[in-house]
């Protein structure tokens, strides 16, 4: 049996992929998206590894090439892929066959993209999973690539979270600046108050807060590139009176009474059994009647916590990070003792959001590559066009979950009817 011949066996003569394999064999439709396993390499990674692991070792290594892809934007083939490329119970009479072909097959990787962090079980000698020493490494891994390779991605607002989009016609900084602004209204914020943003990044939100609502805003990031960028940002702002990120774990923040705290993006990396811990946290840095709005990435259910450990996500992009559904989030902060005033689902923003940084990745790729090199663009362009498309077809979401620390005296600090959008 050929490469061929299996790929028609397992995905049918009609799946929209032409395989072109290294023992001269084809498969899938003559007019499909041309797929060249160039070595047995190649097809072992796809083997040993099935899905979107197996296919990113390959790619990334060079072992398999895919005709015409946009390095920087490659929606369009994984669209594809998503789209057609299912494989089918065999016949009977073929398993064998298949079988035996697998068998002759050195199915053990030894090699893989030098961009691959380690599995899960050997990232232990970094910590325990979401110790403090094995999260900082994590986030190091992701964030620390390097600043001015996330000036290129990014745009000048430098905000690595989804977007809010008003209108069909709204740029990706306009989206980002309205998505700070639907923040700090949700939040209420008004001159004279304290803000705690957790997970702060290059400081967005701190400045958004410090500049256009006049309050006084404490950041914290893992990351040590984020917190001097941040820094330098608001030493230029000439807000550094009132404004501060801080380099640490947001474990360390000492101070408390804040008005409202801002959690933009971190809660994907703390674990899940790590809620109760996180939100108590949090609620303590409160006063009563004080606000916390919470920004995630979400699963559409509340059956399937966490990410597969295997997956390329974890292994290439963000090493120990856990997803759930937005229920148990809102379960884990009424455990806590917030009250939850008010949720939304923004993932079709999240796609444009995704959409528009592969298209920043594209417009600047010779610079992205001189700055990270080509193998970090590459887990870029698939990471980014692989969540767009994964954000369009509901597979994933991304949920604001605001609440408030209501008083003893069941004050909640509300108005009757708040308005969070501007009014047109």
């Amino acid at each position: 049996m050929t490469v061929g011949q299996a790929f028609d066996r397992v995905f049918g003569p009609d799946a929209p992929v032409r395989i072109e394999a290294w023992d001269g064999s084809t498969g899938g439709s003559p007019g499909g998206l041309v797929m060249r396993l160039v070595n047995e390499r190649a097809l072992t990674y796809l083997m040993t590894a099935p899905g979107s692991l197996g296919l990113a070792r390959a790619y990334l290594m060079g072992d398999l090439v895919v005709e015409g892809i946009d390095e920087a934007d490659p929606y369009e083939a994984l669209r594809v892929l998503n789209d057609g490329l299912t494989p089918h119970l065999p016949a009977p009479r073929d398993l064998a066959e298949l079988a035996a072909f697998a068998a002759r097959l050195p199915l053990r990787v030894s090699d893989v993209p030098p961009e691959e962090t380690p599995s899960p079980l050997r990232r232990t000698i970094q910590g325990l999973r979401h110790g403090r020493a094995r999260d900082a490494a994590a986030i190091s891994h992701h964030y620390d690539v390097s600043n001015a390779f996330y000036e290129r991605v990014l745009g000048p607002s430098m905000t690595y979270t989804c977007a809010c989009y008003p209108s069909e016609d709204t740029t990706l900084e306009q989206a980002q600046a309205h998505k700070y602004d639907l923040v700090a209204r949700k939040l209420g914020l008004e001159p004279g108050m304290r803000l705690l943003d957790v997970g702060s990044g290059w400081g967005g939100m701190v400045r958004h807060a410090v500049k256009h609502y006049g309050v006084t805003a404490l950041g914290v990031t893992l990351s040590r590139e984020q917190a001097a960028w941040a820094q330098a940002a608001i030493e230029a702002d000439g807000i550094a009176d009132r404004a501060e990120v801080r380099h640490g774990d947001y474990r360390d923040v000492t101070e408390r009474g804040f008005d409202a705290v801002s959690s933009i993006g971190l809660t994907e990396h703390i674990g899940v059994k790590n809620y109760p811990t996180y939100f108590r946290f949090l609620r303590d840095r409160l006063r009563d009647e004080g606000r916390l709005l919470n920004h995630c990435i979400t699963r559409p259910d509340n059956e399937h916590a966490g990410l597969r450990q295997r997956g390329f996500i974890n292994r290439y992009v963000f090493p120990d990070g856990e997803l759930t559904g937005s229920g148990d989030i809102v379960r884990a902060m009424e455990n806590e003792g917030f009250e939850v005033r008010h949720q939304e689902n923004l993932r079709e923003h999240y796609a444009r959001t995704c959409a528009a940084w592969n298209a920043n990745l594209a417009k600047r790729w010779d610079e992205c590559v001189e700055l990270a090199g080509r193998g970090t663009a590459r887990v870029w362009g698939l990471y980014l066009a692989g969540s767009r498309l994964a954000f369009e077809r509901n597979e994933i979401q991304l949920h604001q979950v605001l609440a408030s620390r209501t008083s003893s005296a069941g004050a909640s600090g509300f108005p009757l009817r708040p308005q969070f959008e501007p009014t047109p």
